[in-house]
């Protein structure tokens, strides 16, 4: 039987999991050329959903603190990326992301008072090599803006997960997660609507499945996951559990689109999961020294029932 906090990863890790679909919805389901549309009807409707099944609004400190974890989790990340998607080949911005979790592991132990262990470096620095095996192309070319927007977004989402395990509430999950969306919703709207224009008309029925795809399953149902797992765990394993994104995306564009699987895309997929599996065991405590206490369960938080899941 698995244990409390091995099933509180496999559950937590649903989330970037679910992330890496996104690649092969956007391509296959959604028009071109509207990435920020994408994040826009990815996030809103979704926090709006959250927000009419707890009918919870923040109270106090907690207007403002959601709209900064809204920033800093969903807008500005998401902007972030799409410049990055935009300027940069796709396995540039991927690789470049993957410092995330290393960047998660310093403000851990800056703010939070978390050891900043040699293995969490090497785990780190291997999660990068073995992104770049699987997704980089010799070919790649780099643009400084989009180098620097993939690395800001990476920094900009480590910072709010941070954050997130630093300032606790009692408030449902799914209305916290539902604060977020919509603060990082609202924050979208007006930039999308300036750089893209309205929405295009005549959206086909594949388009609304794609929206509704990324606004139920990879927006509601993914951050919820992610934000229970900073919840329960610290925040460096859980930016860890995001290098399965670029693996299930290179992993569904080899089964679903007939991509080629090279050697070396083989070998960087291995890395990636050996990192993930030293960064998630855990450090025995030294001798005479007390155990670790084990993760407490978490609780369902209201009475409506989480929906189905990104």
């Amino acid at each position: 039987m698995l244990s409390n906090r091995a099933g509180i990863l496999l559950v937590t890790a649903l989330a970037p999991a679910i992330w890496g679909t996104t690649y092969l919805v956007t391509t296959e389901l959604l028009p071109p050329d509207r990435p920020l549309l994408a994040a826009v009807l990815r996030a809103l409707p979704a926090g709006l959903l959250l927000l009419a099944l707890t009918r919870r609004l923040p109270t106090g400190q907690w207007w403002w603190r959601a709209a900064v974890l809204g920033t800093l989790n969903i807008g500005v990340f998401l902007a972030l990326l799409f410049v990055a998607a935009y300027r940069l080949p796709g396995g540039v911005a991927a690789t470049a992301g993957a410092v995330q979790p290393l960047i998660a592991a310093g403000l851990s132990a800056a703010v939070l008072g978390e050891r900043f262990t040699l293995r969490t470096a090497l785990a780190g620095v291997a999660g990068v090599a073995g992104v770049g095996l699987l997704v980089l192309r010799a070919d790649a070319r780099l643009d400084a803006v989009g180098v620097a927007a993939a690395l800001g977004g990476a920094a900009v989402m480590a910072t709010g997960v941070v954050l997130s395990k630093r300032w606790t509430t009692p408030a449902p999950l799914l209305a916290v997660t539902g604060w977020q969306l919509v603060a990082g919703g609202l924050l979208l709207l007006p930039v999308a609507l300036a750089a893209e224009g309205p929405p295009p008309v005549g959206l086909t029925a594949g388009n609304l499945l794609g929206y509704g795809y990324l606004s139920i399953v990879g927006a509601a149902l993914a951050y919820a996951l992610w934000f229970r797992g900073i919840r329960a765990l610290s925040p460096t394993t859980v930016t860890f559990l995001g290098l399965l994104s670029p693996l299930v995306a290179t992993a569904l564009g080899w089964l679903v689109l007939g991509q080629h699987l090279t050697w070396a895309q083989t070998a960087g997929a291995l890395t990636v999961l050996a990192a993930l599996v030293a960064a998630q065991a855990r450090r025995r405590p030294a001798a005479g020294a007390p155990a670790a206490p084990a993760v407490p369960a978490v609780r369902a938080e209201v009475k409506n029932p989480e929906p189905q899941r990104s």
